[in-house]
């Protein structure tokens, strides 16, 4: 029988000095990056894309400056101020551009940027005009889906606007064998070239801009080699001294060269993690397992006395402060929709090895405790639980989720494995599986997944059943027939799968243009020579390179589309209590409760149209008059009685989220409409589509851009976040909901589906309350359920902390696939997080 040790060692000051210095400042944007890649771009014009990104990566790490912050131990930064971030104009520029004299003020995720370097970014940005990704892709794109796009039906900003990221490399080859090995073995792979090869271009660019990026890499850790070692030689404590100086032999030894020991093995990881975001602005770079590929080297420097397990913890907590430093600024409309300056580095620790056997280890529980010192947003801790997880390990987990902070994510062997085999993944590598930003599996280092590739909202197909297709007065989808002249249940079942099934249709165009975009424009060298199989293929990562190729966008909405389609078949064709007219009218005026102003004056748009296809014509102060009606619920008395009569019809039906059969079989039904719809689709990397059910936190700023829901839901309201019910439905407890969330083809949806829950302290307390939890998340993972996550905080203290923020500046919460500080988050999605159901074991 395997023992662990899981004493709890103290955090020390080191890190406390580290936290503090992280928050001291609002995070600033930097242009180093920008100005190098622009200067190396104007004088390469004349060569091939993938050489002129490798020579641009080399320009960038030899100039960019360097910093070693007072008491690191683990070195690397993209920055000179903590929290800050570069700027990518080849990706795009254009919104940054508009922006740089709001981005300090706007409500989520602001950046100070001086007046000089606004000035530096005026200067060079006119010459990315036309050569960015973004230009590249949109030209690309077919114009319907470019206007689905335009009308909030779905959503591709991450990789229209920035790098693919979504990746976890393979980071322990090169702590076993060194940049310089990886140079060998792509210097072996050259030699194998013939001038006369049908792809000898291609490839022989490739691999030597592969070379070029290794080698820039290798320079830049001596630049930290000789930086530690000249501060050393001015520190006057003995104690920094001599660390800077232990700091300064690694970075001389890795990652050039193998790993000789665990600290070097974790400069090494970090060197890579931080610059893989050096050579493109993608987010989701996931550290993968973590535990497994260091343990080698954990166990090997204890074994042989050059390591202490304090040590090693305070290396880990280095490590894990360091996540937190990197940063990126998006748009003001993304950095809704990515609230809380999170780059969603997922670290997975626990579950099995590619035989089956359980792979649970030390550095798993020294993970956790890191977590627990740190109390940080990043890393996305993540924990894989299977039949054979040792019960100490999953009580630990449940300590740390105990603390409030929304971590560790828990994910389930069972049907995570199957699933990632029935999209062709071997058994041995699905076995491997790592969490990659969200909550999205994949095999490391083996993957290019796009997951998040974009944000479906399901609730839109459903307004355009209403409309027959129409959206602001324009034809933006196809006819399925005038609501009010449906007969059946089935038939309007029937006409928003259709509409649903079309915008699948335009939602792979886009996504596709932008693949393409990507392969064309932003090659990644230095990324993908740590991805199998593209040093053999001879084609980057964004070329198809990779042993498995996926493209997962994700659909949400689920809960609101189940209680929605339920309320109308109720209602509507079953007890025949509200007419179709009478519901599409309800639901044209908000149940009578009044629109937003964006909402009321597109709404009076199309009413203004359609009364002028009818041939009648309105002034402006009738115009005014059906604004105001919109904007404030003002209508007939008894029409707006009529409406509130048919939303409490709506709310006193039974929903989804309570364990009712009916309801949670619709839920599937409507989640595999999405998935199966998407598995039909190929990208341009020879890989398939699959469904992800799951928002990041979209479902808040995507809610404000939807209509009432027949669901009760009220316009410009949050949609429910992830697979889990509608915020407060679920009124039966934990494990009705539970159940109910259970009931989901998880399987299908192989891109990850994410399940928030809320429960109070209470809860959790104690002994039993670990053990009642711990009982819990097995169940729930018995009847197939694919990922749980949760926030163990009472709804008094989220309130008094947006109240009081200063008091609460550290009060980190689970916001979707990530945790966030709750006081960085806009109101909507603080509110969004206070509505979701509290629970108790006891309920």
């Amino acid at each position: 029988m395997r023992t662990f040790n899981t004493t709890n060692i103290p955090m020390t000051d080191r890190i406390k000095k580290l936290k503090e210095e992280l928050y001291r400042k609002m995070p600033e944007i930097e242009v180093d990056r920008a100005v190098l890649i622009t200067e190396s771009y104007q004088q390469t014009e004349q060569l091939p894309t993938v050489k002129r990104r490798a020579l641009a990566f080399e320009h960038i790490l030899n100039n960019i400056p360097i910093t070693i912050r007072d008491n690191e131990l683990i070195v690397g930064s993209s920055t000179k101020a903590p929290r800050s971030c570069q700027v990518f104009p080849e990706f795009s520029y254009e919104w940054l551009e508009s922006e740089l004299d709001t981005i300090e003020f706007r409500e989520a995720d602001p950046f100070h940027i001086s007046e000089e370097n606004k000035a530096v970014l005026r200067k060079i940005f006119p010459y990315w005009k036309n050569k960015t990704n973004s230009d590249l892709a949109l030209s690309y794109m077919a114009p319907e889906a470019a206007a689905a796009i335009e009308h909030n039906i779905f959503t591709p900003g991450n990789y229209f606007y920035n790098g693919i990221g979504h990746v976890t490399v393979d980071y322990g080859k090169v702590m076993r064998i060194g940049y310089k090995g990886i140079i060998a073995e792509v210097q072996e792979e050259l030699n194998k070239c013939n001038v006369y090869d049908a792809d000898y271009a291609k490839r022989h660019e490739f691999l030597e801009s592969i070379i070029i990026s290794c080698n820039a890499v290798i320079n830049y850790a001596r630049r930290y080699a000789n930086l530690a070692y000249e501060m050393a030689q001015k520190c006057t404590n003995p104690t920094r001294k001599q660390e800077l100086l232990v700091i300064a032999n690694n970075c001389a030894n890795v990652p050039e060269n193998p790993a000789r020991n665990f600290y070097e093995a974790c400069q090494t990881f970090w060197f890579i993690q931080m610059l893989l975001q050096i050579e493109s602005s993608g987010h989701s770079i996931s550290a993968g397992r973590f535990d497994q590929y260091l343990y080698p080297y954990y166990k090997n420097s204890i074994d042989n006395g050059s390591l202490t397990r304090e040590f090693a913890q305070e290396i880990l907590d280095c490590i894990w402060v360091k996540f937190n430093d990197l940063n990126k600024a998006r748009d003001e409309a993304s950095s809704y929709g990515f609230a809380g300056y999170s780059l969603f580095q997922n670290l997975t620790a626990g579950g099995q090895n590619a035989e089956g056997i359980d792979a649970t280890n030390d550095l798993s529980f020294l993970c956790i405790q890191a977590s627990m010192h740190t109390q940080l947003p990043a890393p996305s801790f993540s924990v894989r639980i299977w039949n054979g997880t040792p019960n100490e390990f999953l009580i630990k987990c449940a300590e740390l989720t105990r603390t409030g902070v929304g971590l560790p994510a828990y994910y389930n062997d069972e049907v995570i494995i199957p699933a990632l085999m029935s999209r062709g993944v071997t058994l041995a590598d699905a076995r491997e599986y790592g969490i990659i930003g969200c909550v999205e599996p994949q095999k490391p280092f083996k993957t290019d997944g796009w997951h998040d590739a974009a944000f479906f909202n399901m609730c839109r197909p459903l307004e355009l059943v209403f409309s027959n297709g129409v959206d602001k007065g324009a034809q933006i989808s196809i006819k399925t027939g005038n609501v009010e002249d449906m007969t059946t249940f089935e038939e309007f079942y029937n006409a928003y799968k259709a509409q649903e099934t079309y915008m699948i249709g335009l939602m792979v165009n886009a996504i596709n243009a932008i693949d393409t975009a990507h392969s064309e424009r932003v090659p990644l060298p230095f990324l993908s020579c740590m991805v199998e199989d593209c040093v053999k293929e001879g084609k980057t990562v964004q070329e198809g390179g990779a042993h498995y190729n996926f493209t997962g966008p994700q659909g949400f909405g689920i809960a609101n589309m189940a209680d929605g389609l339920w309320a109308v078949k109720t209602l509507v064709f079953d007890e025949k209590k509200v007419t179709m007219a009478e519901l599409k009218d309800t639901l044209i005026h908000n149940y009578g409760q009044g629109l937003s102003p964006k909402a009321a004056k597109n709404a009076t748009q199309e009413v203004v149209i359609n009364l002028a296809k009818a041939g009648k014509s309105v002034n402006e102060s009738q115009v005014a008059d059906i604004c105001r009606m919109f904007l404030t619920g003002e209508q007939d008395p008894t029409k707006r009685k009529r409406y509130e009569e048919i939303l409490d019809m709506i709310n006193e039906l039974p929903k989804y989220g309570n364990d009712i059969e009916e309801i949670d079989m619709l839920a599937r039904d409507v989640a595999n409409i999405y998935a199966k719809e998407l598995e039909k689709h190929k990208n341009p990397r020879g890989g398939m589509f699959q469904a992800g059910l799951y928002p990041v936190s979209a479902n808040v700023p995507l809610g404000e851009q939807t209509g009432a829901t027949p669901d009760g839901r009220l316009a410009n309201t949050p949609i429910a976040d992830g697979v889990g019910p509608r915020q407060g439905a679920d009124t039966k407890g934990p494990t009705a909901a539970a159940n109910s969330v259970a009931k989901l083809e998880h399987g299908r949806a192989s891109n990850g589906t994410l399940y928030n829950q809320k429960f109070h302290p209470s809860a959790l307390s104690g002994n039993a309350g670990l053990q009642n939890f711990a009982s819990y998340i097995r169940a729930f993972f018995d009847q197939k359920g694919m990922h749980m996550q949760f926030n163990v905080v009472s709804k008094e203290t989220l309130l008094d902390a947006q109240k009081h923020p200063e008091n609460y500046k550290s009060l980190v919460v689970r916001v979707a696939g990530y945790s966030a500080l709750f006081t960085s988050l806009s109101k909507a999605l603080q509110d969004d997080i206070i509505s979701r159901t509290e629970q108790a074991f006891n309920a």
